[in-house]
């Protein structure tokens, strides 16, 4: 296994991303899957480079990276030591940001044998699921979609996150990060990029576009995006599967940071139902 981590990516006039790749060089022609991470993630998160491994080994080359203002930095990939980043953040940088690493997939793996550069497969875990079902229906290189937990509809997300009103006056609003209990800024850009953005953002409107399979994942102990949005999701996307994982939470009873040297079974699970769908 070729394992490169922390590859800066810097596309013009852009803030860098940080990419990781996994791909067995003694194969031919591996697919390619690239993952997006979720709101206060990162690609280091958790379980996600055992993932990572375990879908390489099976024969893909799989890549993934953190959002170029997710508020993490080239230095530090992990956690958010850049917060007037991922204050900065919203969901078309994210599209954008995608469209980057397609960008520099396609080129980086060009003359590479063992990758096969046609076959692009996304996998997004929540708000990432958003953005992967969105670019899916607007970038014709994508062959196959996986989505992990993720959320159906950004509008009612970036209309609730707070007063409105009081979100304008002030420019700025804070989330409290459970974990690192960091205050985490959200300027009030990041709606109105939304407002400016509404047709692009419109995930139902993706989903009925999307002609090509897709994987919907979802726990049925999530309580931070409920199953009822993957429900949405199945029924409009026409060609999709929907798997519910039993006894499964948002991350699929995985947390960050990982030491265990297993796997919840609901998280094996996962991958599994992920392999067999991408073979």
């Amino acid at each position: 296994m070729h394992i490169e981590k922390n590859i800066v990516l810097h596309p013009n006039n852009k803030k860098p991303i940080v990419i990781d790749t996994f791909c067995n060089l003694k194969l031919q022609s591996q697919p390619i899957v690239i993952f997006c991470h979720g709101y206060k993630g990162f690609k280091d998160w958790g379980a996600w480079d055992v993932m990572g491994k375990t879908i390489a080994d099976a024969g893909f080359c799989f890549i993934k990276f953190n959002f170029s203002h997710n508020g993490g930095t080239v230095e530090d990939p992990i956690d958010f030591p850049d917060l007037e980043a991922f204050g900065n953040n919203n969901y078309t940088k994210e599209l954008d940001d995608l469209g980057d690493v397609l960008d520099w997939t396609t080129k980086y793996f060009y003359s590479n044998s063992a990758v096969d550069t046609s076959k692009i497969y996304l996998i997004g875990h929540s708000r990432g699921g958003g953005i992967a079902i969105l670019k899916t229906a607007e970038d014709s290189r994508i062959k196959k979609l996986i989505t992990l937990a993720s959320v159906c509809d950004f509008e009612k997300r970036t209309a609730t996150i707070g007063n409105l009103d009081q979100w304008k006056k002030d420019g700025i609003k804070y989330v409290t990060n459970g974990r690192t209990k960091q205050q985490m800024p959200h300027y009030y850009q990041f709606y109105e990029d939304f407002v400016e953005n509404k047709e692009r953002l419109n995930i139902k409107s993706a989903c009925k576009n999307i002609k090509v399979p897709q994987l919907i994942i979802h726990g049925d102990m999530d309580t931070s995006i409920r199953v009822e949005e993957a429900e949405n999701i199945h029924q409009w996307a026409t060609n999709s599967q929907l798997k519910i994982i039993k006894n499964a939470n948002h991350v699929f009873n995985v947390k960050h940071p990982w030491i265990e040297t297993y796997l919840p079974e609901e998280f094996e699970e996962l991958i599994d139902n992920t392999i067999q769908f991408l073979e």
